[in-house]
């Protein structure tokens, strides 16, 4: 494996810790696997941005999806699944995930998480978008992710797992080899503007979230900055899919400016009967898919943004006034709340929504056993690849994806002796090898992507995109180049300097993808082709900061070295 050379402009370690395993994030992936790790007897430390409670995990309203319920199988749940996922879904890896699920489910009820339940102590299982059947178990009616992220917070503690919070994660350490060492981060928050250490390890499994910060308007906590992906990135890992980003048809419309994370309302609304209208209260979604408002996430937002281009509409509307307010009340106690506090009571009027940044269905490139193309460095979650959600995530099966995959990459470190290896970082360069942004061009960034990758694209807009970002890389590397200075470090800079590795990657897989294909669309390449582009695009950093892409010869991932190691 060929390592990029490239780290982030940071001061050098001023102190260090050891451990087997290092988990870089505190959501459903991340305290999965580490739980799973610490149960196996390896000594495990928890890194996370925020505090342990404070990943993407905490806004997941809708729930987890697995056959659970009375008539369901797993082989239903998997043809769901790969239609959503519009052709692009790694068979392997969807039925690892349907057929470990209901178990995996079962192991987080038995760590404490207490799903909704009726009267006679069964799960209470709703639909979403794109699934035949009833399969959603979720927690305080709309509040799933925070029972969750409750549950497994509470059992981290219980079983005094070393953490280390308000910690950004700034690079991947390696040995001589290439294979992973460790990570260096820095502690925010102490009065010290260099609190940068790292943590020695021979195994690193990324659970960071996603990046939905890398667009306007988003879904996504303030955190998510795709630091994973850039991370990974630097450390010459693959990622792929990147291009695949789902735009949640239902956030609530704060209006045209609304810059940040804005209010979710989850697709289970809809699940129990609230329909999709234009400003006349036409529903416009049926005769569009045979499950109208139900249908998977891509189609109903395309049909939301086609019909307010042909209103001339900033907004559609999702009526719900049927609910009643008991109902409201107690099946959507969160939603409801965040809807008041707006001024809009969707127990009288219907609520405004338009797609926003949501999902990212790609990410960095892993095998079914969560392994990178780096040695020692596993991905799960929202950063990762593994090939089950294609070209358009099924709704709620990110919570499952995490939970599942975690305790396959815990089981993989602890079956192979990875942990048993001592590593041997190599020393931080002296000189920076990747120059930082100032904290200004985060909001430039935004502005570009959300204009030109989001939810409509096309060759000029996507063209025009990539001429900014491009700009904005040149320049931070010329001011290096010509008087060795670049950006403060700290972690505005840091984030804005992620944020532009994954909006580079980003926008260079969607020029690639010259057809329209589940949550891409192309104006301008408005069918999908089969023939042409049934592959995955691959992307990954060169020394030079440039970019390679590739695109597979066939819908198979291509094997990790890993796994070509092993074959």
């Amino acid at each position: 494996m060929t390592t990029t050379g490239i780290r982030l402009h940071a001061p050098a370690p001023g102190w260090s810790i050891d451990a087997d395993v290092v988990v870089v994030g505190s959501g459903v992936a991340g305290l999965t696997a580490a739980l799973r790790c610490e149960a196996a007897g390896l000594t495990t430390v928890v890194v996370t941005k925020a505090r342990l409670d404070d990943g993407s995990t905490r806004w997941a309203q809708g729930g987890i999806a697995a056959a659970l319920g009375e008539g369901d199988t797993p082989e239903q749940h998997f043809e769901d699944t790969l239609v959503a996922g519009a052709g692009l879904c790694d068979e392997e890896a969807v039925r690892i995930l349907v057929t470990e699920g209901p178990d995996a489910v079962r192991r987080l009820i038995a760590t404490g998480a207490q799903f909704d339940e009726s009267a006679d102590g069964v799960l209470e299982l709703t639909r979403e978008g794109g699934h035949h059947r009833r399969r959603i178990a979720h927690a305080g009616g709309d509040a799933t992710g925070a029972e969750i992220s409750r549950a497994l917070v509470e059992a981290v503690r219980a079983r005094g797992l070393r953490t280390i919070e308000n910690a950004l994660v700034l690079d991947l350490l390696t040995d001589a080899e290439g294979r992973t060492a460790g990570v260096t981060l820095h502690v925010m928050g102490e009065g010290q503007h260099d609190g940068v250490g790292a943590v020695h390890a021979p195994a690193v499994v990324l659970a960071t979230g996603g990046m939905g910060q890398v667009f306007s308007a988003t879904t996504n906590p303030a955190v998510s900055t795709g630091d994973g992906v850039a991370l990974a990135l630097r450390a010459g890992a693959e990622v792929s899919d990147l291009e695949f980003v789902q735009f949640h048809p239902t956030v609530l419309f704060l209006g045209p400016d609304a810059e940040g994370q804005q209010p979710l309302v989850s697709e289970a609304v809809r699940g129990e009967g609230a329909h999709l209208v234009d400003a006349d209260g036409v529903r416009f979604m049926l005769g569009q898919h045979e499950l109208a408002e139900l249908a998977p996430r891509d189609i109903v937002a395309k049909g939301i943004m086609r019909r307010m281009r042909e209103n001339d509409a900033e907004h559609m509307y999702l009526d719900a006034r049927h609910f009643g307010a008991e109902m409201w009340e107690r099946r959507f106690p969160t939603i409801l709340a965040a809807c008041r506090a707006h001024g809009i009571d969707p127990v009288t009027r219907p609520v405004p929504v338009a797609p926003a940044a949501h999902y990212a269905s790609g990410g960095v490139r892993t095998d079914s056993h969560g392994r990178t193309t780096v040695p020692g460095l596993y991905a799960c979650g929202e950063v990762a690849c593994t090939g089950v959600h294609g070209a358009n995530r099924l709704a709620s099966n990110s919570l499952l994806e995490g939970l599942v995959y975690a305790e396959r990459i815990a089981a993989d470190i602890a079956s192979t002796g990875l942990h048993a290896r001592v590593p041997q970082p190599l020393p931080t360069a002296e000189r920076p090898g990747h120059p930082l942004l100032p904290p200004e061009a985060r909001f430039t960034i935004q502005r570009t992507m959300s204009r030109g990758a989001g939810v409509l694209r096309s060759e000029a807009s996507l063209a025009e995109a990539a001429d900014r970002l491009d700009r904005l890389h040149a320049d931070a590397r010329d001011a290096l180049d010509e008087n060795g200075k670049t950006a403060e470090p700290g972690v505005d800079t840091w984030e804005a300097t992620n944020l532009l590795c994954v909006a580079r990657v980003l926008v260079a897989a969607a020029r690639r993808r010259e057809e329209t294909r589940g949550c891409h669309w192309r104006e301008d390449r408005p069918e999908r082709d089969d023939t042409a582009w049934r592959r995955h695009i691959v992307v990954r950093l060169n020394p030079d900061r440039s970019l390679a892409v590739r695109t597979t010869d066939t819908t198979d991932f291509p094997p990790t070295l890993t796994q070509a190691q092993e074959q």
